[in-house]
């Protein structure tokens, strides 16, 4: 599936080195054309409860996921980095 910039997904993985988890949300901020036989990648941006960045990342299409309407969000605590 093909993400539109500003199309918001959720994780399909865990990403630990940026503390963040599958099924947190992230918004599209740019595609990544995959090289012939190889996945699209995406730079994502996640963002606290309050809008603040936590973090930009560059992930491949298999590691997120569409939003859909019978899912609800919701919020955790960002653990700190160990």
């Amino acid at each position: 599936m093909k993400y539109e910039p500003y199309t918001r997904v959720a994780l399909a993985a865990d990403l630990p080195a940026h503390r963040l988890r599958r099924g947190d949300v992230a918004t599209v901020v740019e595609t990544h054309a995959g090289l012939p036989g190889r996945e699209h990648g995406y730079t994502l941006e996640v963002f606290t409860a309050t809008g603040e960045t936590i973090a930009v990342v560059t992930v491949r299409e298999s590691q997120i996921e569409p939003l859909t309407s019978a899912e609800v969000l919701s919020v955790r605590a960002l653990q700190s980095a160990a």
